[in-house]
C-alpha cells in the first residue's frame, strides 16, 4: 500500500520565490484561558521570546485581540499595517474593555497615530469616526483603494512607510469580500478581492516586516475557502519578504 502525497504548491508567481526554501517552524498554540488582558500577556511573552530569538512571529486566529499582544512586544517606533474592514477603536464591546472591537484603541495608545496605517475600511461607528479624527489616524478605504488601483495603491502605502525600520503586518480577513471569505467573525459587504489584497502584500512587505498575523477566520462556518483564502496571504507575505532579504543579501 503506498503513502499517500500532499500536492502542496509552493512556488509564488508573485516573487518567483518557493516556500520550501525557507525555513519555518510551527511552535504550537497560546494557551487560552478566560481572561482576555491574561491571553495579551500570555503573547507578549511568547511574540517577544520568538523576536528576541532572530525569528519572526507569524500568529494565527481567530480574535484578533492577539494583535494587542504582540504590539506590545515591540518598541513604539514600529509602524503598523492593517488589512481591516473596521477601525475596531471603541472604548467597550459588548461590556468587555478588551476584544477584537477595542484592541486598535489600545495600539493607538501605545503608538504615535503616524505610525498606523489601515488598508481596505469600510465600516466604522459615529463613535470611532471621531475617535480616530481626533487621534489624527488616517486610512486607505475601500473607495480610494479601487480609485487608485492595486500598484498605484501599493506605491502610495510605500511612500508612507518609508521612513519605517519595523513594521508589523495584520490581516483581518474580513478586509476580503464576504464571497471571497465567508467564514469570518463580522462579515462586511462591499470588501476587497483577493487579487487587490495579495498584490498589495506581496509589494509592501519587505525585510523591514518583524512580525505578522492573519485573524478572525472562524473554522466552524468555513468550508475551507476562507481558510485557504488566509494560507495564500501568509504565502505571499513570507515569499515577499524573502524576496526583499535575498536582493539586500546580492
Amino acid at each position: 500500500m503506498r503513502e499517500a502525497s500532499l500536492n502542496i504548491e509552493t512556488y509564488s508567481i508573485r516573487s518567483d520565490i518557493d516556500l520550501e526554501d525557507i525555513g519555518m517552524a510551527d511552535l504550537g498554540d497560546v494557551h487560552v484561558v478566560s481572561n482576555p488582558s491574561d491571553i495579551v500577556e500570555r503573547v507578549r511573552l511568547v511574540v517577544k521570546d520568538v523576536v528576541e530569538a532572530g525569528k519572526v512571529p507569524i500568529l494565527l486566529g481567530g480574535e484578533h485581540l492577539i494583535t494587542l499582544g504582540a504590539m506590545k512586544a515591540f518598541p513604539n517606533d514600529i509602524a503598523m499595517i492593517n488589512f481591516d474592514a473596521h477601525l475596531d477603536l471603541r472604548e467597550t464591546y459588548m461590556g468587555e474593555e478588551y476584544s477584537h472591537a477595542t484592541f486598535m484603541r489600545k495600539v493607538a495608545g501605545i503608538l504615535p497615530p503616524s505610525n498606523i496605517f489601515y488598508v481596505g475600511t469600510r465600516a466604522i461607528s459615529k463613535d470611532e469616526l471621531e475617535f480616530s479624527k481626533k487621534q489624527g489616524l488616517a486610512y486607505m478605504d475601500v473607495r480610494e483603494l479601487r480609485k487608485l488601483g492595486s500598484n498605484q495603491a501599493a506605491d502610495s502605502l510605500k511612500s508612507k512607510l518609508a521612513g519605517f525600520r519595523r513594521i508589523y503586518l495584520t490581516v483581518d480577513v474580513d478586509v476580503f469580500d464576504p464571497a471571497y471569505a465567508p467564514a469570518v467573525g463580522n462579515p462586511e459587504a462591499d470588501g476587497l478581492t483577493p487579487d487587490m489584497v495579495l498584490t498589495l502584500i506581496s509589494q509592501v512587505c519587505d525585510g523591514r516586516i518583524v512580525g505578522l498575523d492573519l485573524v478572525e477566520v472562524t473554522p466552524h462556518y468555513d468550508t475551507g475557502i476562507t481558510a485557504a483564502l488566509g494560507a495564500r496571504v501568509i504565502f505571499e507575505a513570507v515569499c515577499a519578504i524573502e524576496k526583499s532579504r535575498r536582493v539586500v543579501r546580492t
